[in-house]
């Protein structure tokens, strides 16, 4: 295959190499119509599950090649990556391509764990200097200093940013011996008990391509969210045991420019999928293809690369639960802590230990609404239920279901991915209660099932995965006296597909 560059390769590097919104707010509309336009872009999803060097390169230069410095530093470090398999980024050669080609970062920033007072920075510093993040306030001009010593290039660096407004802009610049690295800005989130409106969108199904796409990151960027869910099947695509490679593919992500200028503006909460965790359809532990040492490596990869909040009770495995003012955020391990390969059998989904975890924390919740994020689908209407929780584990997702009506746990939105579309669905419980699923696995345009289930009365809505790149946007507002969520699914060029407002008393147990 010959690799050839789109037409925008030496206009887009120009336009999105500043990581800081206000930038792309001043740019003139011409400049913005060709930031936004979308190159043309080959890569199934097939040749994405490939991972060779000629795929990612091609991901890498197919909406517009990075700077090329840039560009030698991923080739150089995906080399020495790929040559070692204990390789980690503080390899001595992909050290020597950070200095040699004027890597500063070698991923981030990324933004995440929004409150209504702090946010966390996340970095992969390329050098050993103190790292200082200025932190400026729009409205009162007010500027704090956080500044971490202890740093080790080529590891992540987590930088909490504390002491801050409720629903208040920030701007921040990331400096490193007075030169100034990266920059974006903020958002913070409402306090429990304040009345607004918080927007968070989400999707899942990115499968590496999505990543590289300005068009849908910009779109997404315009929207203003307070966060972004990924629910599975992000950057990483079937690298089973190869931990050097899961990281490989994790540098491919951060020298994404688009992925770059999102993550510094808005906070990404993550959990993962199959093609994450080892390949398709497989979880827990995969007889002696895969062991709990394996387990425990890929867990730990995820860990260092992602910046989602961390559990009180401990790392082990990747679910956890985070508040964003009237929302609160469940994102479930739908993979790894399957206790049962067996199809139908209790545990064969979240575990046990998950499993209770999820309902203590949903019974202590005072959040007006949760969402429950999972992997694969909760109902069991697409494709017969093919990795859904219906076919694998109905006892274990009857017994949250009926937790949730019993304890008259309130606002509960479900949240799903893997069937590549987007779809809506609605789980009737024998109460008269109803559930309602969203599932936007568009956020790399890859074929999947049909839209429509025919026959499915309980369909809101489908569209099929091919050639559709789009993502969902919930919108809470406590401000209204019955106050709503709405959902939104919205293309990648801005074009609104679905709109589906639910009332407080539609989402109401009793």
């Amino acid at each position: 295959m010959t690799l050839k560059r789109p037409l925008c390769t030496f206009l887009l590097p120009i336009l999105v190499c500043s990581l800081s919104l206000n930038a792309y707010d001043c740019c003139g509309d011409a400049v913005k119509e060709i930031l936004l336009r979308q190159c043309e872009h080959k890569v199934t999803l097939k040749q994405a599950h490939m991972g060779s060097l000629e795929i990612d390169t091609l991901l890498l230069d197919s909406f517009g090649a990075p700077p090329e410095n840039i560009r030698q530093f991923y080739l150089e470090s995906r080399a020495a990556l790929e040559a070692d398999k204990n390789g980690t980024f503080t390899l001595p050669e992909v050290l020597k391509a950070a200095q040699k080609n004027d890597i500063d970062l070698m991923g981030g920033p990324i933004l995440g764990d929004i409150t209504a007072e702090s946010v966390v920075v996340w970095l992969r510093p390329a050098t050993n200097g103190p790292i200082e993040i200025d932190v400026t306030n729009r409205k009162s001009k007010y500027t704090q200093q956080f500044t971490a010593e202890s740093v080790q290039a080529g590891v992540e660096l987590r930088i909490t940013l504390d002491g801050l407004f409720p629903d208040n802009c920030y701007d921040y610049v990331v400096k490193s011996d007075e030169k100034e690295l990266a920059k974006g800005s903020f958002t913070t989130a409402l306090r429990a008990y304040d009345k607004g409106i918080t927007r968070i969108v989400f999707g899942s199904d990115f499968h590496k391509i999505g990543v590289h796409n300005p068009q849908l990151l910009q779109q997404m960027l315009k929207r203003e969210p307070l966060a972004l869910l990924i629910i599975g099947d992000n950057t990483v695509d079937d690298r089973k045991r190869d931990m050097n490679m899961h990281r490989a593919d994790y540098l491919l992500r951060d020298v994404s420019q688009p992925w770059s200028v999102f993550a510094a503006n808005v906070p990404v909460y993550a959990t993962w999928d199959d093609h994450d965790y080892y390949n398709n359809d497989v979880s827990g532990i995969v007889g002696n293809r895969f062991t709990e040492s394996d387990r425990k490596a890929v867990r730990k990869v995820w860990h260092q690369n992602w910046n989602n909040p961390i559990r009180e009770d401990g790392p082990d495995g990747i679910y956890f639960n985070t508040r964003i003012g009237p929302v609160e955020i469940f994102m479930l391990d739908t993979r790894s802590y399957r206790e049962n390969e067996r199809r139908g059998e209790y545990t064969s989904y979240l575990g046990k230990t998950q499993q209770e975890w999820l309902k203590q924390r949903l019974k202590a919740s005072t959040a007006p609404y949760k969402i429950l994020s999972s992997g694969t689908m909760w109902s069991d209407y697409v494709t017969d239920g093919k990795d859904s929780w219906g076919t694998w584990d109905t006892e274990a997702r009857e017994e949250i279901f009926q937790f949730i009506e019993d304890e008259a746990i309130n606002g509960v939105l479900l949240i799903s991915g893997d069937r590549h579309g987007a779809r809506g669905f609605t789980i009737p419980r024998p109460s008269g209660f109803k559930f309602y699923e969203f599932e936007c696995g568009t956020l790399g345009g890859v074929p999947g099932p049909g839209g429509i289930v025919k026959g499915c009365e309980e369909q809101l809505f489908g569209y099929n995965g091919h050639d559709t790149v789009a993502f969902g946007e919930f919108v809470f507002n406590t401000e209204l006296d019955e106050p709503t969520v709405t959902f939104r699914l919205i293309r990648e060029s801005g074009e609104l597909m679905e709109e589906h407002v639910l009332n407080d008393s539609q989402l109401s147990t009793k």
